[in-house]
Order: structure tokens, then C-alpha cells, then sequence
């Protein structure tokens, strides 16, 4: 049986977001990230990057590049919603799919043409589907390997399918910039480029030895990726660890009354995003960078799950007792981990916790509806 791998990655999806959502957006420069002085682009639509405009730029340079852009803060649970909807909509192709990011996923498609009529009409397929439940586009990639399959999808981008052959595999690549295999960085292709190799092709070509100096431990992985190779499985869905929220303030915080403030405004969001994906965790871990870039961590197990915004934020008092604040505070992060779901955990439904629950889903109710920003609980 033939082996063919689709990679599916769906087009600027915080900004399509925002943009099926706010309809009056639609062929504007979206840019969705860290609206702070320190903050980074996570995403923006393709008529932002015909600014110069992409992601993990500074949003400072992109308001730069594009003073007429429309700037939003992400809504993670928002998207995660929509991934959720697309992720339920891959395994109606398949039963091996393997999510990489809340955008991107490999699907092993191998002999599903006994039951599609041929491999070669699932992109098609797959993406009238997703834009017929979500109303977004994706750019798939169908290839003999999970590396042939991601360099496909970002060929003909957005709203693509592409399709590499395994006996054309090796000269379809061969143009292509080394920076396009996964694992050579800036700081590698520079050093590549320095010795004369610019594109796979002559990458392909080169001795081992010749590498090794240079690429160490990974000169067959990359040589093997060069020549089109790559026996990596598709490894289905894998329970997801730990949830988080973290913020860089663009002026540091003093003191741990102000740092307490903001680390309940943190904890509200990681609470609602575990509610809304019906999780809950046992481990809450504070993590707190200073003003001197020095980096502190506490954590703290619980005898049973938490989800509550008020069961988060009483574990980041006790953790925070345990550091001086000392130091004027750039960073705070709240992660839970040792996630489960909220039918497995035996969360308490009774007394207050009763009562706490159903607060939180009066509030949850509205930001499901209006967004995470529409009301926040008070200090």
C-alpha cells in the first residue's frame, strides 16, 4: 500500500478569526497579538503582510510598518473553539491524525482511496469541508512523507493543495531554499550559505563528512530531508499536558500587592480556557521573570483538580508567599498541568464549589458569546 501523509494548516487563523467574526474587517490588515509596548505579532491576515508584516515581529515594528492596521488581542479560547470544530472534521477523513499547533495537523491518508475513490480528491474534500462548517480556508499539502507534506502545503498558499509525487519528490525540492527544511535556522543556513549551499538540491549533494562539522548529530536527519526521505509516523492525538497564560507588562510591576492583581487577572484567563475546553489540573505552576531577567518558579500539586479561577488563584498565593518580590517584575505565567477531563476528575459539585460553578458559568456563558474580554471578576 502506497504512503501518502497530508499536512492541513489552516490560513492566518487568529486574523481569519477575527475577520469571519467582525465582517467589517474582511479585506483589511489584521494584526492580532501583545497589544503591549513589549508585546509580539501571533498572526496577522495576508493584506498585513504585503506591509512587511509577520509573526513574533515586535508590535511596536509592525505599527510601524502598518499605522493603519487593525490591532486586537488574541482570543485564545475562541480559537481553540474553532480548532476543536476542525480538528472533529480531520477525523472524519482519517483515524491517525496528529495535531502539531491549534492551526496545523498531519494526517495519515494512506488507503483511504478504498473508501474516497482516490487519495487524490481528500484536499479538495477536506477543505470544502472545513470552509463549509467554519467559513475559513486551509492550505494542504499531500505527499509520501510528513516533510514532503509540510513544504507542499506552503506552496501555494492560502487556500492551496499541493501534491508531491514520490517519484518527482526529489527534483520538486531541489530549488527550494535550505531554510525551508525544518531544523535549519537562521544561524545554520547562513553558515550553509557561507560555504556555497543555497538550496536543497546542493545540500542533497553533499558528503556527510562535509556537514558534520557544522550540523553534528543532525547531518543524516538533514541529508535524509534534502533527498526527500523522512519515515517519521503520524502519531495520533496525544493528550494535551498543561495550559498556561503568561504577559511581559510593558512597565515593570512593583511590589507584591501589584503583582497579585495581575497574576488574578491571569488566573481568570487560564480557568476559563480550561473550562472551555472541559479540562481541569492537579498542578499549578507560577512562574515569575525579573526586572534582571532572572527567572523564578513554584509549583504546587492539589489533592484534586482545579478548574475555578478562585482554586488557581489560592495555590498562586501560597507559591507567591514563597518569593521575596524584591525586585520589580517584568513577567508572570500561570500554567496547569496534569490535565484531565472534566469527567474523569471527580471535581466537587457541592457547598461553595457548587455556587462557584455556577458563577463561573453565568461568566463563561458571556465570553463564550461576546469574547474573553467582556467582563473579568473583581480584585
Amino acid at each position: 500500500m502506497d504512503r501518502w501523509i497530508m499536512h492541513v494548516d489552516m490560513d492566518a487563523f487568529f486574523a481569519s478569526v477575527e475577520q469571519r467574526d467582525h465582517p467589517e474587517y474582511q479585506g483589511l490588515p489584521v494584526i492580532v497579538g501583545g497589544l503591549s509596548g513589549r508585546g509580539v505579532v501571533a498572526t496577522c491576515s495576508y493584506e498585513a503582510r504585503r506591509f512587511g508584516v509577520h509573526s513574533a515581529m515586535s508590535m511596536a515594528r509592525a505599527r510601524q510598518l502598518c499605522p493603519q492596521g487593525i490591532f486586537l488581542p488574541a482570543r485564545f479560547a475562541r480559537y481553540q473553539s474553532v480548532s476543536n470544530r476542525i480538528r472533529d472534521i480531520f477525523h472524519q477523513f482519517s483515524p491517525c491524525v496528529e495535531p502539531i499547533s491549534i492551526d496545523e495537523a498531519f494526517l495519515d491518508v494512506s488507503g483511504m482511496e478504498r473508501l474516497s475513490g482516490g487519495v487524490i480528491t481528500l484536499g479538495p474534500k477536506i477543505k470544502a469541508a472545513i470552509r463549509e462548517t467554519t467559513g475559513l480556508t486551509a492550505s494542504v499539502g499531500l505527499a509520501p512523507n510528513k516533510f514532503l507534506a509540510k513544504l507542499a502545503s506552503d506552496m501555494e498558499k492560502p487556500d492551496g493543495f499541493t501534491i508531491i509525487r514520490p517519484e518527482t519528490a526529489k527534483a520538486r525540492i531541489a530549488p527550494l531554499p535550505i531554510g525551508r527544511i525544518f531544523g535549519v535556522g537562521q544561524k545554520t543556513a547562513a553558515a550553509l550559505n557561507r560555504l556555497g549551499i543555497t538550496t536543497i538540491g546542493q545540500l542533497a549533494a553533499c558528503p556527510a563528512a562535509f556537514l558534520r562539522p557544522l550540523a553534528g548529530r543532525n547531518t543524516e536527519t538533514l541529508l535524509r530531508f534534502a533527498q526527500g526521505l523522512d519515515d517519521r509516523p503520524v502519531i495520533p492525538d496525544e493528550k494535551r499536558q498543561s495550559l498556561g497564560r503568561e504577559e511581559t507588562y510593558p512597565e515593570d510591576l512593583l511590589g507584591r500587592d501589584t503583582c497579585l492583581a495581575a497574576l488574578w487577572n491571569l488566573a481568570q484567563e487560564v480557568g476559563w480556557r480550561l473550562r472551555a475546553g472541559g479540562l481541569s489540573g492537579c498542578t499549578v505552576t507560577l512562574k515569575v521573570r525579573t526586572a534582571d531577567f532572572r527567572l523564578h518558579t513554584r509549583s504546587w500539586t492539589a489533592e484534586a483538580p482545579v478548574d475555578l479561577d478562585e482554586e488557581i488563584m489560592a495555590i498562586i498565593r501560597r507559591l507567591a508567599a514563597e518569593l521575596p518580590w524584591k525586585q520589580p517584575v517584568r513577567l508572570l505565567g500561570i500554567t496547569v498541568s496534569h490535565l484531565t477531563t472534566a469527567a474523569d476528575s471527580g471535581l466537587d459539585f457541592s457547598g461553595e464549589t457548587a455556587r462557584a460553578r455556577r458563577r463561573s458559568s453565568a461568566l463563561d456563558s458571556l465570553k463564550q458569546k461576546f469574547g474573553e474580554g467582556i467582563i473579568r471578576k473583581g480584585v
